[in-house]
């Protein structure tokens, strides 16, 4: 039975820090955009050249 009046507090405390960062966190706008970040992921920024093209940007001798 004593090892409620350690448990109880710490989950108390535990509880209202996730509470307090979950409304920062929302507060800053973190969860205004939940679909462009997984896109963005997939989008490179230019396409890689292929090995054997020798269309791309090669250097004059």
């Amino acid at each position: 039975m004593s090892v409620i009046y350690v448990a109880l507090p710490v989950a108390l405390i535990v509880a209202g820090c996730a509470v307090v960062a979950f409304t920062m966190s929302a507060l800053r706008g973190q969860f205004d955009d939940l679909t462009t970040p997984p896109w963005r992921i997939l989008l490179d920024d230019e396409p890689l050249p292929e090995p054997g093209d020798k269309s791309q940007n090669t250097p004059v001798p």
